[in-house]
């Protein structure tokens, strides 16, 4: 509660998260504002899920947008990798082809593989391809280190009850 009194809004977010995961979806939303307010990008995703699925709220199909292109502006992979699926569903593959890019090369896998079947599909050139998987490449290599390869070991073996 200390790190939300100096409005920190990480701390926010991670109360909105808790109250998300026990379905206290009211108050999630309150939280989620908070943090997003301040800027928080994650804090943007979340709300566009709960617009999207309708928890806490009505769904609002215009705020999940507003949202997700919130979070995606400021460098959200996975908001950025949604935007692309939902341009894709309405039928805008050069736009879904933009956004799967961009979120690649930000390294978020299941991007890279879209951008594959999409070049399988003669929507991506063989260049922005080799070019979209080495811009990944070095955004996945960049990430690396022993201490998040030890800490993924220790999620992977309790999450296995091992």
């Amino acid at each position: 509660m200390q790190r939300i009194k100096a409005n920190d809004p990480v701390a926010m977010r991670t109360e909105g998260s808790k109250n998300y995961h026990k379905e206290n979806y009211i108050s999630a939303l309150t939280w989620y504002n908070k943090a997003a307010e301040l800027g928080d990008l994650d804090a943007h995703y979340k709300l566009s899920i709960l617009y999207y699925q309708g928890q806490g709220v009505e769904k609002d199909g215009g705020k999940q947008m507003r949202h997700l292109e919130e979070a995606a502006i400021g460098g959200h992979p996975n908001a950025r990798f949604n935007l692309g699926c939902i341009e894709e569903r309405s039928g805008n593959i050069e736009r879904a082809v933009k956004h799967f890019t961009i979120a690649a090369v930000q390294g978020y896998d299941r991007s890279m593989k879209l951008l594959m079947d999409h070049f399988k599909d003669g929507f991506v050139s063989k260049d922005d391809l080799a070019a979209a998987l080495r811009a990944h490449q070095a955004a996945v290599d960049a990430t690396k280190s022993p201490q998040r390869e030890a800490a993924e070991e220790y999620y992977r073996i309790s999450r296995n009850g091992g």
